[in-house]
């Protein structure tokens, strides 16, 4: 028989078939319909197609690439794999495979029932060449990672039946059909061709889907599937609505890759027909959408304005669905916020402990803020289900009380005992997730912590670097020490290195688990090294979407000066300045104007008799806080370190401060030399320019102590003259104020600490031992004694900073 269609073939781009991949996708669905995400949002593949284009008069443009025909393997985008999404988190809409052909090297006729004009638009879609890709970071550095735990992150459907309406049981794939029966079907599409129904292109998509996986590619690669897709698009305005929806799900089932062309036309026309269409078809359709894997931000908005003119038939199941509709596509429109906590307060008692999981994954994937009282209501309910609550369910509640920064001390109290009893079992993303939300709450618990650390090192090579930097910076802002856990640091740190070719990518990771590390003074020379390395940087400046300036200065100021040894590469001193200057600029516009900060600065200039004697500046600007700066002679006497206050004082009057840097940390602050001239001046020796005039000097600007005050204004004892004499004679670099002490007055914020306790947070725990390394002494005034004062009289303030001050002498 003589076929209508003459199909010319060249060279069928062959189908990239990754054995026994299918067998893990069935094993999968059987708990979520795809595996765990390996990427953030921020991370995931950039795609090269525009898919969908409508013209002005109605009809469909498709943009075709070659290699959407090629079958690779889904994951990070799939849209019911949603288990490790971060609030930073944005998927792209496509996937790119590693590889890419140059042209489409085949072409099909079309059948004469095709009208004229779509003809030549699915022609031209068909046989259009790409430009060349380049194929993204990610397929070459990515490794592939075995999940360790499988979680059901559609789970929550077996809650109620009504969700068979709205979404698809990926458990229940139709009944497998073989080869020969596809082959069969594919000849009737030869047959028939454009005198095919709408009603028989549906059916024939609908009865291929049940192809076996294993054969799959190969009704990929045959030429009459293609025609049969070409017919599914001139048909598309010619389905029903059940119609349209049974094809959209049988792309599911026939893996179909989520870049392909052809989807764009089918969003486009979902589109135009949601307002006709009820709000369960297109709750299900969204939901279809997300199995393929794609991204239909255009879809979803014409949802958005139906559940606004709907919002009297969501009732628990329709909110449930419609949250994590929403939190897969990374959006709920302002307008929508209200109306969906509205029904949230409505039903809340309705709900099931996996929904409200489900209720806090949406609201945290979505961003979207609803008010304390709301927040803090869903979290109680959930308190009360926690026992019943599955691991993923707990992990997205803590995840929506990290985005909120809401401390529920009950939730947090049940943690104390459900984090160690589920550690043994739970996944590293859902371990990972924990210790964030700790840490984001400033919430320290040894027995979290511990059990974290015992499960995390055999999870290690389940680790992406991103799961392995995060965790540890959260150990490392709650200065978990090596000696608690010796394998966690090194096993992690090992991870790091086997997946450091993803930091070309994210570079961000990396800067994240050296300052976790750095916290705990654990440094990693290799890392460190590349981290600080100008290739790197400049990569970094290039690549990240995050600000990572200050991290680096950070993580090169704690090098500085814990690794005196240190021969790798260092910050520019520009670049130093630069990034120090932010901070300053920063400090002057914030912290500098708060009013323990001003009352701690004026109450210590009184005390000490001056402005002169009172610096605030930022003493080691990689640590991003003030101090207050005060020197003292061994007598106790202050000694200027802001002689010329009214033009080189660093307060915020001054804007024009830049802090400066020496390469050598060491080299900061050092004083005056000791010469002759000096040593006579201090024992009232006569100098050889000019005679000494001495003059007394009261510790606390009034009336001098007669037995405190000689005429230098200093005790001179037999030790300290010795000493003085003894450095006289070296006329080497610059030494301290001999025998006086440099004080480092910290201020303290109840940021500082972890909560309800006096333990200080890692950045700040670094800090003190950094000021101690650079020759200070650190003087704390901490929030819980020094905010009361501040309602008490000055002489109460003076009195309490006069003994903090002295007590160091």
């Amino acid at each position: 028989m003589m076929m209508a269609a003459s199909v010319l073939c060249q060279r069928l781009p062959r189908l990239r078939y990754v054995r026994g991949w299918r067998k893990n996708f069935t094993q999968a669905q059987n708990l979520s319909g795809k595996t765990e995400e390996e990427t953030d949002e921020q991370e995931t593949r950039k795609g090269t197609f525009q898919c969908q284009e409508a013209s002005p008069l109605g009809e469909y443009k498709l943009y075709c690439s070659p290699s959407s025909y090629h079958h690779f393997v889904r994951n990070s985008a799939t849209f019911p794999s949603q288990t490790d999404n971060d609030e930073d988190e944005r998927s792209s809409s496509t996937l790119v495979p590693s590889f890419w052909q140059q042209s489409n090297r085949y072409s099909l006729s079309c059948s004469r029932h095709l009208s004229s004009s779509n003809n030549t638009l699915l022609d031209l879609a068909f046989n259009k060449s790409p430009e060349p890709e380049i194929p993204s970071v990610s397929s070459y550095y990515k490794k592939p990672i075995s999940p360790d735990v499988k979680v059901q992150p559609r789970g929550f459907h077996k809650c109620r039946p009504e969700y068979a309406d709205m979404a698809l049981d990926l458990s229940q794939r139709p009944h497998l059909m073989e080869w020969e029966q596809a082959d069969l079907l594919l000849q009737k599409v030869a047959i028939l061709k454009g005198s095919m129904k709408p009603s028989d292109v549906s059916h024939f998509l609908l009865e291929l889907s049940r192809l076996h996986p294993d054969v799959m590619p190969l009704l990929w690669r045959n030429q009459r599937f293609t025609m049969l897709l070409r017919y599914s698009v001139e048909n598309l305005r010619l389905f029903t609505d059940m119609q349209l929806l049974g094809v959209l799900q049988s792309f599911v089932w026939l893996d179909m890759p989520s870049v392909h062309p052809v989807l764009g036309l089918y969003e486009t026309e979902l589109s135009r027909r949601a307002k006709q269409m009820t709000l369960h078809q297109l709750l299900l359709a969204a939901d279809l959408w997300g199995c393929i894997g794609r991204k239909v931000p255009q879809f979803l908005q014409h949802l958005y304005e139906v559940v606004h003119l709907h919002l009297e038939q969501v009732g628990p199941p329709e909110l449930v669905q419609l949250l994590y509709i929403m939190g897969e596509g990374r959006h709920c429109p302002v307008d929508l916020i209200h109306p969906v906590q509205q029904l949230l307060m409505r039903h809340l008692k309705k709900l099931y402990p996996e929904e409200i999981g489900i209720v806090c994954l949406g609201l945290f994937k979505s961003q979207s803020s609803i008010s304390q009282n709301a927040l803090t209501c869903i979290v109680d309910k959930a308190h009360t289900l926690v026992k019943e609550m599955n691991d993923f369910a707990i992990v997205n509640v803590l995840k929506i009380l990290r985005f909120s920064y809401l401390y529920h001390r009950g939730w947090m109290e049940a943690m104390l005992t459900e984090v160690p009893r589920r550690a043994p079992t739970m996944g590293v993303q859902g371990l990972m997730h924990v210790l964030l939300t700790c840490s984001a709450l400033h919430y320290r618990s040894d027995s979290i912590l511990t059990a974290v650390a015992e499960r995390v090192p055999s999870l290690v090579p389940h680790c992406r670097s991103k799961d392995s930097c995060k965790l540890l910076w959260a150990f490392g802002t709650f200065t978990f020490l090596p000696v608690q856990s010796p394998s966690l640091y090194p096993s992690l740190t090992e991870g790091l290195r086997q997946r450091k070719a993803e930091f070309q990518q994210y570079p961000e990771h990396l800067l994240t688990g050296l300052l976790g590390l750095a916290f705990v003074s654990q440094f990693p020379e290799d890392l460190i090294s590349l981290a600080l390395s100008p290739e790197f940087i400049q990569l970094a400046l290039k690549s990240s979407q995050m600000e990572l300036r200050r991290d680096w200065l950070t993580l090169d100021g704690a090098v500085a000066l814990e690794l005196p040894h240190w021969t790798g590469p260092r910050l520019s001193l520009e670049m130093k300045e630069e990034i120090a200057e932010q901070l300053w600029k920063f400090v002057q516009s914030d912290i500098c104007h708060k009013i323990e900060i001003q009352e701690a600065e004026s109450a210590l200039q009184d005390l000490l008799g001056g402005e002169q004697f009172v610096c605030k500046r930022m003493i080691l600007p990689h640590c991003r806080t003030i101090d207050l700066e005060v020197h003292l002679d061994s007598t106790g006497q202050p000694v200027a370190v802001n002689p010329t206050s009214h033009t080189t004082t660093l307060c915020p009057k001054n804007s024009s401060y830049k802090p400066t840097f020496n390469q050598g940390w060491g080299k900061i602050d050092k004083g005056a030399i000791i010469t002759e001239e000096l040593i006579a001046q201090l024992t009232n020796s006569k100098s050889a320019s000019e005679p000494s005039s001495p003059k007394p000097i009261s510790i606390c600007g009034g009336k001098p102590d007669e037995k405190r005050v000689i005429d230098t204004g200093l005790d001179l004892t037999s030790d300290l003259i010795e000493t003085l004499t003894k450095h006289s004679s070296s006329d080497s670099v610059p030494h301290d104020n001999i025998g006086g002490v440099k004080l480092a007055i910290q201020v303290s914020s109840r940021n500082h600490y972890c909560c309800h306790s006096q333990q200080l947070l890692g950045l700040h725990a670094m800090k003190r031992r950094h000021l101690k390394l650079a020759g200070y002494r650190v003087v704390e005034i901490s929030p819980h004694e020094w905010f009361p004062l501040l309602r008490k009289s000055r002489t109460e303030k003076l009195a309490y900073l006069h003994c903090k001050v002295y007590d160091y002498l």
